[in-house]
């Protein structure tokens, strides 16, 4: 019996160290480190809505990605998007050939698996599909990621843009400022 309740409890915490971290959860602190050796807080991004993709170079998925968010970073730039990369099987040249190669317009860092790993809230255990996906509203809380499987829907550019679109909240249109108010006409009686 004690054998059975041991490989059971065994179990359970296998289990456990699979599954996807819970959201919405506050994003930890991460350090992008850019090829040009510039380090860039994840932290100093609070205010703004943040897309970090988890990428590997070589993956056709993460290329395609990265030209999704450069598009959506042009469109959403100026309302407070920041789209971020973070390359976790390469050094800075290669992170900074992989930027150069396939247009990227965000910056892209490079970080270690377990650095990666640890920030998505993974286990060592799991295996990752990329890209690997967070999003973060402005207040530095991770409102969705990928499952270490892969989250296909956080892929398709019309959810993406539902995110973004959501968490930055309404365009605000450039309206001619309000009229000055006029003061009231004094009279001779009011004096």
């Amino acid at each position: 019996m004690r054998s059975l309740t041991t490989f059971a409890a065994f179990i359970a915490l296998g289990v456990s160290a699979l599954a996807t971290p819970p959201t919405p959860r506050p994003a930890k602190e991460f350090d992008f480190v850019t090829p040009a050796g510039q380090h860039i807080l994840l932290s100093s991004l609070k205010g703004k809505v943040v897309i970090v993709q988890g990428l590997l170079t070589t993956c056709p998925h993460c290329q395609a990605y990265s030209q999704l968010l450069t598009k959506m970073q042009q469109e959403y730039g100026a309302r407070g998007f920041q789209a971020m990369g973070i390359a976790y099987d390469v050094d800075g040249p290669t992170a900074q050939a992989y930027v150069n190669t396939y247009h990227v317009g965000f910056p892209v860092g490079y970080a270690s698996r377990d650095a990666m790993l640890s920030f998505l809230g993974h286990s060592v255990l799991e295996r990752l599909t990329v890209p690997q996906i967070v999003i973060i509203d402005r207040k530095g809380v991770i409102q969705t990621q990928s499952a270490a499987e892969g989250t296909p829907e956080l892929q398709q550019e019309q959810n993406v843009r539902q995110w973004i679109e959501k968490l930055l909240g309404p365009a605000t249109s450039k309206a001619a400022p309000p009229a000055a108010k006029k003061a009231p006409a004094t009279t001779a009686a009011n004096h």
